[in-house]
């Protein structure tokens, strides 16, 4: 797996988790009688690990992707000079 393969799954893991935080909270709040913003922040709080991890992945995703495009560009010079 290339370095820009890595970056593109590390930002989809990133996007599940960040999704998976809101569904667990939406099924928290499945079984009670009314939707207050009080109670949806009540179970997100709870929930901080999943926020964190995706503001990680999504970092090392980013990461993944710039260095692959530097090294692209670096190989592509060193190729050609002349363009």
């Amino acid at each position: 797996m290339n370095k820009r393969a890595a970056g593109v799954m590390f930002c989809c893991i990133s996007a599940f988790l960040f999704s998976s935080r809101y569904i667990c909270a939406a099924i928290q709040n499945s079984g009670k009688s009314g939707w207050s913003s009080y109670q949806i922040r009540q179970c997100l709080t709870g929930l901080g690990l999943l926020q964190f991890l995706g503001v990680i992945a999504l970092i090392a995703g980013i990461v993944y992707l710039v260095i692959a495009e530097i090294q692209e560009a670096k190989s592509k010079s060193k190729i050609d000079p002349k363009e």
